[in-house]
């Protein structure tokens, strides 16, 4: 069963085809950091090499740029941690009270990675699967969204999926998208990059959950569609 905050709730027609835009609001609302309760801090087993995790992506079909890792807090660099708790392996696990997702790797063992999630009004928790994946995915904004800020139109273009952003460099959604169901239906959220990579450890978005563009690649080669996803409360 999912819990959306009261706003969501309460809203006529805000359903998933309203929250499927969820990564308009670029602007950080830290006014709930601390409103959501956390897992306990991990102890961490390993950290990659960030100059090469974080440097520019070859080989793919636009641009991903190097991110400065040093301006982010190293709680939300990617890294290998302890996992005590009874999820099974293959699974992801999204603590929005401390701004982590967890991908499962092995019994006792998971790659926790840094990421943005909803501001006040926005958070949800429950759980879905990864019911269908992209790569540069277009972003479609829903008409509530451009509603509440009418500066969007100004970006839009017609796309196969109708009016929206192609992706590509430009996206809010990154360079990778992961759609997330439950309930028998598209819940309207996604796992996606971000053009923003400074904003990962924020309440900042419309309920997506958003991560630096390396990392949301680094996820997406590992789960597969049907993945479990669980969002803790």
């Amino acid at each position: 069963m999912f819990s959306r905050r009261s706003f969501v709730l309460g809203a006529p027609g805000f359903g998933a085809l309203a929250l499927a835009g969820c990564a308009a609001d670029l602007m950080p609302s830290p006014t709930d950091d601390l409103a959501r309760p956390r897992r306990p801090a991990t102890r961490t087993r390993a950290v990659p090499d960030y100059r090469a995790t974080y440097a520019a992506y070859p080989g793919e079909k636009f641009p991903v740029p190097a991110v400065d890792y040093g301006a982010i807090d190293p709680r939300f660099l990617r890294q290998t941690v302890d996992y005590p708790w009874r999820e099974p392996v293959g699974s992801i696990v999204i603590d929005p009270g401390s701004h982590h997702l967890y991908f499962v790797e092995a019994p006792g063992e998971a790659t926790r990675y840094g990421v943005g999630v909803g501001k006040e009004g926005f958070g949800w928790s429950g759980a879905a699967r990864v019911n269908m994946k992209r790569d540069w995915p277009d972003w479609i904004p829903p008409r509530e969204m451009i509603e509440r800020d009418p500066a969007i139109r100004a970006q839009l273009q017609p796309t196969a999926r109708g009016m929206g952003v192609p992706g590509g460099p430009t996206s809010p959604l990154g360079a990778r998208a992961m759609y997330l169901f439950g309930e028998g239906r598209d819940l309207g959220y996604r796992i996606h990059g971000t053009l923003e990579p400074l904003t990962v450890g924020s309440n900042v978005s419309s309920g997506c959950i958003r991560m630096i563009n390396q990392d949301i690649v680094h996820l997406y080669t590992r789960a597969a569609l049907g993945t479990p996803v669980t969002v803790l409360a």
